[in-house]
């Protein structure tokens, strides 16, 4: 899946002790929840959305503790 953006693909991350995470733009958060759900991916989204510097407004979609973030990477991948 591409962010709309950006024009790049989402990216799961996994930086430090965090859960991982997708930064989502908001303009495309119900086709990823779609995405998540009809994959029974838990997760759970930020209910705070961010804008740096006049970019479109993103969140973060926190996936569960014990989401394997290469599956979810895969899934993100394969979206149209």
């Amino acid at each position: 899946m591409i962010d709309i953006s950006t024009k790049k693909a989402l990216h799961v991350s996994t930086d430090g002790d965090a859960v991982p995470y997708i930064m989502v733009p908001i303009q495309q958060i119900d086709d990823v929840r779609m995405l998540l759900d009809s994959n029974k991916i838990p997760y759970w989204v930020d209910e705070f959305a961010i804008s740096l510097n006049g970019r479109p407004e993103v969140t973060v979609v926190n996936l569960g503790h014990r989401v394997n973030p290469t599956v979810v990477q895969g899934i993100l991948d394969n979206a149209t």
